[in-house]
């Protein structure tokens, strides 16, 4: 393969794990422990990318004060670490995608809006040795929320790379500002949280469209 770009940053969360489901329901175990109502997982599935924080605030209802939103990100905190993986699984065609790219020696990391312990323990679970570096959210460590480029450059320079090298693979609108910031290209999923009409309206490049992960092969 005539490689342009030898490394893959992936986002997580609606690019390589369906993790919809699970986050969806601790979303409204902590609503209905709280005594609010409940949302439908295509309303849920608009409110993610952006961490935990944020996506309970769009959950509770309007007018909710900080005490309870923090009550109930809280709840959900502790569900969501009991049960993150009861439905989440890699999208169809990503473990055959990561191999693809294992055997031709394209390096590959994950930079994800979730804290840093999880998103390590997810890779490890999921992916193993075919993801050798995963970055999360780790404010201490100087690692802000996506937009923010810190985790792309955190994990270019753990994997020894140049931004010359690298393209990002994401499935919303964070993704491919986040990109935007680092100054790569990024390739959108059109199988992710947000669909390819979302990623187009949010200024992706419609010739960097995977429709599914095998596609990512051929834009590389």
């Amino acid at each position: 393969m005539q490689k342009k770009f030898s490394t893959v940053l992936f986002d997580l969360d609606g690019t390589l794990l369906d993790t919809l489901a699970d986050l969806a329901d601790a979303v409204n175990y902590a609503l209905h422990e709280m005594g609010y109502p409940a949302h439908t997982y295509d309303e849920i599935r608009m409110y993610v990318g952006n961490g935990v924080a944020m996506l309970m605030k769009r959950a509770v209802p309007t007018g909710t004060s900080p005490e309870d939103t923090d009550r109930a990100l809280a709840i959900f905190k502790e569900r969501y670490a009991a049960h993150n993986e009861d439905k989440t699984a890699p999208y169809p065609g990503i473990p055959d995608l990561l191999r693809a790219l294992h055997d031709r020696g394209v390096k590959t990391a994950v930079i994800s809006n979730k804290f840093d312990a999880a998103v390590k323990a997810l890779n490890r679970t999921y992916f193993g040795d075919l993801i050798p570096v995963a970055i999360g959210e780790n404010e201490a460590a100087g690692i802000k929320k996506k937009p923010d480029p810190a985790s792309v450059f955190a994990a270019m320079e753990e994997l020894g790379v140049k931004k010359e090298s690298c393209i990002y693979v994401g499935d919303s609108d964070v993704d491919l500002l986040t990109a935007e910031n680092a100054g790569i290209p990024c390739i959108g999923c059109a199988w992710g949280f947000r669909g390819k009409e979302f990623l187009l309206q949010h200024g992706a490049d419609p010739a960097l469209i995977a429709e599914t992960p095998a596609d990512i092969l051929d834009l590389l």
